[in-house]
């Protein structure tokens, strides 16, 4: 029996009007609790509070909880908590609101034989402790028709999603491997992730380059679909690239012999698919968001017969019902089956993919592809920097309401600045007087914004989130984190930043949270810096799968030389040489790794002065979308090309370069992050959690991850063959290669010289 609570319900079927995304403050949880509690205070002796409602129409149950039951005389209330005056509330929320209510009225005079009852919604003013009551008497009768005609829309819609699943689970369960056999490794791996979701634990699996990890993951994924075991698989990704291969993947799994209704929904940023950028989301600036909910219903029938929602499809369906595609495919995310996006609609702190798993109940697999990336992006999830010099502007245009909070913020930031005597400090604590300020001031910017939402200025508005997301972290400060602050060159101002350093405090609940979660990638080692970084339990199981590729596919070749910065000027000839005479040797496409765009510069003008007619080309510091994909072109053109880039980059890793368009590559030091003061921080931060181990998880464990990215690129074909030369004296040593993959058959290392 399909089942579903009356704010779903009402969501999905009595929501009409625009679609408007202007910010108004909205009380929070414990407001919401705390206005319930005083207006239910207020109704005296008998007053009852929940009244637990279950309507079953036909085979559909509805079920949910009613606000309050005044007796004398007989009133169901709905409340709500608000800032801000009632006015501006649009029309088309209090219907829904009204909606919820009549849904709840109509079981209770069934229950009770009432031929009608009265109803109010009660509007209770957090800010000045004020309700407003808005009642109306509806008969039974008139109840009755309303829910009966949503029950009755949201039945039928139902009762299509049972059909597509029952077709999907069928089609699922004959599927075969879209391969005449799985790669070396490859059975294993999908194996490990059916088991890990059956039983409803994590897995970690490091699967090199070529093992083909989007089919490998997604097969056993929907076999586990079609029994039942999951209801949804989300697939996670840190690049576009990704995106890329789960959907060209899940169209090689669905379009066999026999295609599977598989619905499939591309997530993606805002802002690449806003059809008209520059405007407000709201029904008076936007075409798309006037009417939005009016016009959803069909365009959300006619999503639901397209099978690959991708970001041009859903475009089209958009487009074609005339509202945002963005939020049509966030809607579309109750009714797919895989969702393909990035990381942070899982893992942060307001991920819609994490909030409707939870409301609805979904047994959900998260699968995280190249999941090495999750720590640097979970760790910026969880940072917020504030900063001196944005406040000036605003204290001079802010309203006189506001101004005086945006003073005190001024005064703490002096304190901070007069108090400190170095460019660079991290603290224990953040600064009390400047949290107690941001507080102040949010409350007071809150205030304005609930009274006046139309009025405030875009500068203002930012720096309220960025106060925000900073006391939310403040709050939750702890050995987790690193507090500093960073004073300008002439130490007039000051920037304060709260970084996350461990981000397993936050995405440990979310790993619990889902059916399974599995991470892969061709760089997950040690496991236990992986573990402990993201939260995964001690006893996750760690699977470690062979490279399909030949050993004597890739000739890695070590070489002893210094490219510390007090060597480095030492080392750039005899570096320049060989990548010369490497490609004197096998002309061809070569890319070449520094650790920074200063390496990468002088690297540069050491070649073109010592060989002038190497063909090179240089990634910029500041290079753009095309100019990338210039850089990307020449290794596609057919004539040699030498491109220098640095580890980390986007052509270090994400990248497809196969066969003839890549022959070599050469990894110049070993990568590690520069010492600094703020790593210094980070890696004392690190000794409380893994003590001695601190050094490998500050510098050496990334830089190697970086490494194994980077030289992952020259073989992704089984006829594919090259080079890999690794450039520091500090490749010979025992500890780093067994951190390099055992495919890398190192050769005895050469030692460079002039």
């Amino acid at each position: 029996m399909p089942a579903i609570s009356v704010r779903e319900l009402c969501a999905f079927g009595a929501k009409r009007g625009d679609l408007d995304l202007r910010f108004t403050p909205a009380p929070t949880a414990e407001e919401g609790i705390a206005a319930h509690a005083a207006v239910a205070a207020r109704r005296g002796a008998g007053y009852q509070r929940e009244i637990r409602i279950e309507h079953l129409h036909d085979d559909l149950l509805v079920r949910g909880r009613a606000d309050g039951l005044r007796p004398h005389p007989m009133r169901l209330e709905e409340i709500k908590s608000h800032r801000g005056d009632l006015e501006r509330m649009p029309a088309h929320h209090r219907e829904l609101h009204w909606a919820q209510l009549k849904m709840y009225a109509t079981q209770f005079c069934i229950e009770r034989d009432l031929a009608e009852l009265e109803l109010a919604l009660v509007y209770y003013d957090v800010d000045r402790q004020r309700e407003t009551v808005l009642p109306r008497v509806f008969a039974r009768a008139e109840l009755e028709h309303f829910a009966g005609e949503l029950c009755e829309s949201y039945r039928t819609w139902e009762h299509a999603q049972e059909a597509h699943r029952e077709r999907r689970n069928a089609a699922l369960t004959r599927m075969a491997f879209p391969h005449a056999d799985f790669h070396a490794g490859q059975r294993r791996f999908a194996k490990a992730i059916y088991r890990s979701i059956r039983d409803r634990r994590p897995l970690m699996a490091q699967a090199p380059t070529g093992i083909g990890k989007s089919i490998g993951s997604l097969f056993p994924a929907l076999k586990a679909m079609s029994q039942g075991l999951i209801d949804k698989v989300y697939y996670l990704t840190a690049k576009t690239s990704g995106r890329r291969s789960a959907l060209d993947a899940l169209t090689a799994l669905s379009s066999g012999d026999e295609p599977i209704p598989l619905r499939v929904l591309e997530l993606v940023a805002r802002e690449k698919c806003c059809e008209h950028p520059g405007r407000a989301c709201h029904g008076q600036a936007c075409p798309l968001a006037n009417g939005f909910f009016d016009r959803l219903p069909a365009a959300r029938a006619d999503a639901a017969h397209a099978q690959r929602l991708d970001q041009a499809s859903v475009r089209a369906v958009a487009l074609r019902h005339k509202v945002c595609p963005y939020y049509l495919a966030q809607e579309m995310v109750r009714w797919a089956d895989i969702i393909v996006g990035d990381y942070n609609y899982y893992f942060d702190r307001s991920a819609i993919l994490h909030a409707l798993m939870l409301a609805n109940d979904w047994k959900v697999s998260v699968l995280v592809d190249e999941g090495h990336n999750l720590i640097d992006r979970a760790r910026s999830m969880y940072s917020a920097e504030m900063h001196q010099r944005a406040v000036a502007p605003l204290r001079k245009t802010a309203p006189a309401k506001i101004k005086r909070s945006l003073s005190r913020v001024s005064k703490a930031w002096r304190q901070i600045v007069e108090g400190q005597h170095q460019a660079y400090r991290a603290y224990d604590i953040c600064h009390s007087a400047l949290a107690d300020a941001l507080r102040g001031a949010i409350a007071k910017i809150g205030e304005h914004l609930a009274e006046e939402p139309a009025a405030i200025a875009a500068e203002l508005q930012r720096f309220y989130f960025d106060a925000m997301a900073f006391i939310e972290l403040a709050d939750e400060f702890g050995d987790h984190a690193l507090y500093d602050v960073t004073l300008d060159r002439n130490h007039a101002a000051a920037t304060a930043t709260i970084r996350n350093v461990v981000p397993a405090r936050y995405l440990a609940t979310r790993i619990a949270a889902a059916s399974s979660v599995t991470i892969f990638s061709a760089t997950l080692n040690p496991p236990t810096f992986y573990r402990d970084l993201l939260g995964f339990p001690e006893e996750t199981p760690w699977i470690d799968l062979p490279s399909p590729f030949r050993p004597e596919q890739l000739r890695v070749r070590t070489h002893r030389v210094s490219t510390r910065l007090a060597d480095r000027n030492a080392s750039l000839p005899v570096i320049a040489d060989l990548i010369y005479q490497q490609f004197q040797e096998a002309p061809g496409n070569y890319l070449v790794f520094c650790s920074s765009f200063q390496y990468v510069r002088q690297l540069g003008a050491e070649l073109a002065f010592r060989h002038p007619e190497l063909p090179l080309i240089t990634h910029e510091r500041a290079s753009d979308e095309s100019s990338r994909a210039s850089f990307l072109d020449r290794f596609r053109s057919g004539v040699p090309v030498v491109g220098l880039s640095v580890l980390g980059s986007i052509f270090a890793e994400g990248i497809d370069l196969p066969g003839e368009q890549l022959i070599g590559v050469f990894i110049v030091t070993l990568g590690l992050p520069e010492p600094s003061e703020v790593n210094e921080e980070m890696r004392s931060r690190m000794s409380s959690i893994v003590g001695a181990a601190a050094y490998d998880y500050t510098y050496l464990f990334p830089a190697l991850q970086k490494v194994v990215q980077a030289g992952g690129r020259v073989i992704r074909g089984m006829s594919d063959t090259g080079v890999l030369h690794l450039i520091d004296d500090r490749y010979t040593r025992t500890a780093t290669q067994r951190l390099l993959p055992p495919s890398w058959q190192l050769r005895g290392a050469s030692s460079l010289s002039s």
